[in-house]
């Protein structure tokens, strides 16, 4: 897998960096709840939606984690957005033609998503939940085993350990715990470096959550919590969930919380910068909320034209983090058509590769399942293995009338 080098160099201390010239613009959100009823929410953000850089001193704290951000290092942030929405862009047709048993798709999510991976170190940890395919690029997980795994010919597909990358956590929230635990160790072994946990929204709501929450700020671990909120826990609104916005949940558990504009990769950068540098040096967790949106289905087997409506949507597409940061290096001059147009051509290989080697890939093996349920065999399992085979020999059945 080839993947890009920006943002990927040695981070300086906090001490070393020099107040920023460029701040982030201070956006206030009215909520949607009836116990904030008239509050209003601050937005950190860098990068407005028609790609124009903003200033207020107000973020200077933020700001500063990229005012010294190269030309460079703003084009491969663009080509991991671009690359990673191909790769997830394929693994949906994929699961369409019966490739894949199920997708979860990111689709509107790389700008928090690359954003935030890009401000890791490589001595730090991660623990994804199942969506986090741009943080696995980011960590230099190749996307072919991520496919192995919605196949079901693996279970995860990669060592954790080479890529201080965890395997995917499909259980709802655990990871929050598994990576406060973790990072509880660091701190105990004396190492400098950060752990990161990602949840959703939805995931906020779950006891496990607000447990590490707690055992982080008790211990002062150095873990980023960051909770991408796409506004949906499957069906569920955020109207449905909370009653203040996520980020202020951290000041009941004594620690920072950031409401940042997940659409605005640079923002999503610097944030996740600060709060992974202030855990390094000892300050204990903070939690970002990338507010961000979901322009997808939850995964492949969800219709999300049921519960909400195509002008959502609409006004989302107009906040595309794509597009924004593209308006950004078209209109600063740090790319031009050349540069699009090899990355069209390394979308479409990387498009090739993917449909190529899933297709490849062995069928599932259709009866583990049924293995390694008990140690010695049950009785029922068994009966469960009979009525399955079948139900499997009955299309075959079929085929041959």
């Amino acid at each position: 897998m080839t993947e890009s080098t920006a943002a990927r160099k040695p981070r300086r201390s906090a001490g070393s960096k020099a107040a920023g010239t460029t701040g982030a613009k201070r956006t206030t959100r009215k909520t949607g709840t009836a116990a904030a009823k008239g509050s209003e929410t601050e937005l950190v953000q860098l990068l407005t939606p028609e790609g124009e850089r903003i200033e207020d001193p107000a973020y200077a704290e933020y700001a500063q984690y990229v005012a010294d951000i190269t030309p460079d290092e703003l084009r491969g942030l663009y080509r991991d957005m671009v690359l990673t929405r191909r790769f997830d862009a394929e693994a949906t047709a994929l699961q369409r033609q019966g490739e894949l048993g199920l997708w979860a798709s990111l689709l509107g999510q790389e700008a928090a998503q690359i954003g935030s991976g890009r401000a890791t170190r490589e001595d730090d940890y991660v623990f994804p939940t199942y969506r986090e395919h741009g943080v696995a690029w980011c960590r230099g997980v190749d996307p072919i085993n991520l496919l192995g795994m919605f196949r079901g010919v693996n279970n995860g597909g990669w060592d954790p350990n080479s890529n201080n990358f965890h395997l995917y956590t499909i259980v709802i929230g655990s990871q929050a715990l598994h990576a406060t635990g973790y990072a509880m160790g660091v701190a105990k072994d004396g190492a400098d470096s950060g752990v990161i946990a990602y949840f959703g929204d939805g995931a906020s709501s779950q006891g496990d959550v607000s447990e590490a929450f707690n055992f982080a700020a008790v211990y002062n671990a150095p873990v980023v919590f960051f909770c991408q909120n796409n506004q949906w826990a499957i069906s569920e609104s955020n109207e449905k969930q909370t009653r203040v916005p996520l980020y202020q949940r951290a000041q009941g558990f004594g620690f920072p919380g950031v409401r940042v504009d997940g659409n605005d990769v640079l923002a999503s950068l610097a944030v996740t910068r600060w709060a992974l540098e202030r855990a390094r040096r000892g300050e204990g967790p903070a939690l970002i909320e990338a507010y961000t949106y979901r322009m997808g289905a939850h995964t492949t087997s969800d219709d999300p034209s049921r519960y909400r409506h195509d002008d959502e949507r609409a006004a989302w597409e107009a906040k595309d983090p794509i597009l924004r940061l593209r308006r950004f290096l078209e209109s600063a001059n740090h790319a031009d058509e050349g540069f699009f147009g090899e990355l069209e051509a390394e979308s479409e290989a990387l498009g090739k590769r993917v449909r190529e080697v899933v297709r490849a890939m062995p069928d599932p093996d259709r009866f583990a399942i049924f293995e390694n349920v008990y140690a010695d065999g049950h009785a029922l399992v068994d009966e469960e293995r009979a009525q399955f085979a079948a139900y499997q020999a009955s299309f075959a059945e079929a085929e041959g009338v």
